[in-house]
């Protein structure tokens, strides 16, 4: 059975859409979670950005191994692993004037967690949010997704968090109430490296 040029390009292209430049598989970075309390079905790479994927990448800072750097411009979340490398996510980020800039820690986690709107978030859209006053409890259409880090500073929490999202076509884009959003494939992955107390920066322009 011969084999058209045409099938083996595209065969060939899917092949590529699927693996980074470092030749890691990405599907299997985003394959279906069925184990999950909610299970997640494998992203459609090809409506994500390959910039926007989970990638090791050279990255050179003074922040040492196991700091979360944000930056907010590029829409970049890196995860210090040391010896020069990190593991780039891409983000979504706040609209302007909703934003936190500079050290925070990581004051606690959760998984698949309750979503409280900010009294700030009421007051601007009191017929959204304040039917959610007194939280929405984890799941599929909940706004935090899959996982959250909740920032602190000075033992007190700032309100913003970086969180898993069922909008992922927002990654890349500057939409949210200041909290930093992540696929919840790529937040369930970060959520495993980072440990309560940790150091996070978050970089604006």
């Amino acid at each position: 059975m011969s084999i058209s040029r045409r099938s083996l390009l595209l065969g060939f292209s899917a092949l590529l859409a699927g693996c980074s430049s470092s030749g890691v598989d990405q599907r299997a970075n985003y394959a279906a979670l069925p184990n999950e309390p909610y299970p997640l079905k494998a992203v459609p790479l090809e409506k994500i950005k390959p910039e926007l994927r989970r990638q090791e990448v050279a990255y050179a800072t003074t922040e040492k191994a196991g700091t979360i750097v944000v930056d907010t411009p590029a829409r970049r979340l890196y995860y210090v692993l040391g010896n020069g490398r990190a593991m780039r996510y891409g983000v979504g980020v706040g609209r302007n004037g909703y934003a936190l800039a500079g050290v925070a820690s990581i004051g606690r986690k959760a998984e698949w967690p309750t979503w409280t709107p900010t009294p700030n978030m009421i007051r601007r859209d009191p017929g959204k949010n304040l039917k959610y006053a007194g939280g929405l409890a984890g799941g599929p259409n909940n706004p935090l997704g899959a996982r959250a880090i909740y920032l602190y500073r000075g033992g007190n929490d700032t309100l913003f968090r970086i969180h898993g999202t069922n909008q992922p076509q927002s990654i890349g884009l500057a939409m949210s109430s200041g909290c930093i959003r992540m696929m919840n494939h790529d937040v369930i992955d970060l959520y495993g490296r980072v440990q309560s107390g940790g150091r996070v920066v978050v970089l604006q322009a």
